[in-house]
């Protein structure tokens, strides 16, 4: 059973803290900094354990996962995610049945319908399983990990600070929001993520702290450590103002693609729970699936990062990027299926640049004069995000703070918008929706 949590076992340093910290603006956002510089320390603490495990698993500086699979062995290819994942079940195992499960699960569980309380210990095993995964080739994104392990340290400093409920989810969304700026480098589309999507309202209430919390993450990330862009798009090209009509049906195959793209996520989790015990075994098998894949497509390893870049730098054939398309939805349906912990954020960008990539390879067939069709990646990139998310506000800005680039405002809010309009049409449910949805399931069979 879930301990209940008392947050006011002591009131002596509850008022001690009400004097110090008093209910004031000014108050709130020195707390949202200093939660963004947390934030941000600990997803770059968690991102160099993950380039130091690459290391010493290549035996010299890898450059991404791909890179690493590709100078594997082809038996190490295909039995590292096998052992990375039976690793991290056993570790997942460990802590559902010996740690006692404290708050919420997961951050957005915390701000949206918890008392913004979240566990340490569980969050640090699932962080430690999800490194194992990730390190190992799960086709899964570092962001889930990162973004919550932000989030928890902010709901340790609002309890710090002996802070009520309600203020302390606030502190919560700001270290959630630390954590995807710091991962994307996106500070403007980092605060909206939180703001659209978990708060469900864009207010002036939450998003002052959260853009506060954002801008001292990406000081931090960007200015004092040096991290650049995750993405290095190439000039948009945007050749006339009728191509707007092209964007659109973007949109609509962005809004026809999303619901099939999560519901096979979905049936792959179904799937794994239903057929596969205990919990090492489904993780090893999912990282077997990964492991066979990549023996012909090392490039399904990690959360396609470098894939991405590729597809927009470098001349891809339709047919090597829509087999490539299948094998990562494939790769990332086991890892994520099998419960491996961490992000489909990263990978939807892939699918979504993928197809753009191949609906403006078909469009160049045809009308031989329109956009590059690296210009139709970025903008599928969004469109598909839009679609998953159900955020198109912070999907149009993500992509836009990616290319810095005022010639894509408006084809990506074309596409982002027309892809969310008909995602809602088809009445689908965003994927943090299905994802809220699991864990509550999973929580309520460990209980």
């Amino acid at each position: 059973m879930r301990k209940p949590i008392n947050l006011w076992r002591r009131p002596a340093a509850f008022h001690a803290g009400r004097r110090l910290v008093p209910d004031r603006l000014a108050a709130r956002l020195l707390a949202a900094t200093a939660v963004g510089i947390l934030g941000a320390l600990v997803t770059v603490l968690f991102r160099e354990a993950l380039t130091t495990v690459q290391a010493w698993l290549s035996g010299h500086e890898a450059q991404g996962m791909v890179s690493l699979a590709r100078g594997l062995a082809p038996w190490e290819r295909l039995s590292l995610p096998v052992v990375g994942g039976a690793l991290a079940g056993f570790i997942l195992h460990w802590a559902r049945s010996s740690l006692p499960l404290q708050g919420a699960g997961d951050y957005m569980e915390a701000i949206s319908m918890g008392r913004g309380f979240i566990g340490f210990r569980q969050t640090v095993a699932r962080s430690l399983a999800s490194l194992s995964s990730i390190s190992s080739g799960a086709s899964i994104g570092r962001e889930g990990p990162m973004v919550q392990l932000a989030a928890m340290l902010a709901s340790l400093f609002g309890r710090w600070l002996v802070w009520p409920p309600g203020r302390i989810r606030l502190l919560v969304a700001c270290g959630a929001t630390a954590g995807l700026t710091a991962v994307y480098n996106a500070p403007i589309a980092g605060a909206l993520f939180v703001s659209e999507i978990v708060f469900g309202v864009v207010s002036s209430a939450t998003l002052v702290p959260l853009v506060v919390a954002s801008v001292a993450s990406n000081m931090v990330t960007r200015q004092l450590l040096g991290y650049d862009a995750v993405y290095h798009l190439p000039t948009f090209d945007f050749v006339s103002s009728w191509e707007v009509f092209a964007y659109l049906g973007l949109g609509v195959l962005a809004g026809l693609v999303a619901p099939v793209y999560l519901k096979l996520l979905e049936g792959a989790r179904l799937l794994f729970t239903k057929w596969i015990e205990p919990l090492w075994l489904r993780l090893a098998a999912g990282g077997l699936v990964v492991g066979v894949i990549s023996l012909q497509w090392p490039e399904v390893w990690g959360n396609g990062y470098s894939a991405v870049n590729s597809i927009l730098h470098e001349p891809w054939a339709w047919q090597a990027v829509a087999l490539l398309l299948l094998m990562k939805v494939l790769a990332t349906a086991a890892s994520s299926g099998s419960g491996a912990v961490g992000g489909i954020f990263t990978p939807t960008l892939f699918v979504g640049a993928a197809l753009g990539h191949l609906y403006g390879t078909a469009l160049h067939d045809t009308l031989p004069h329109v956009s590059a069709v690296s210009s139709y990646a970025a903008v599928g990139m969004g469109a598909l995000l839009s679609a998953a998310t159900h955020a198109p506000l912070m999907s149009i800005l993500m992509i836009f703070e990616m290319t810095l680039s005022y010639q894509a405002m408006l084809p990506l809010m074309v596409a982002c918008v027309m892809g969310y309009a008909v995602v809602r049409r088809l009445d689908a449910k965003s994927m943090y929706s299905r994802s809220l949805a699991a864990r509550r399931k999973e929580e309520a069979g460990d209980r």
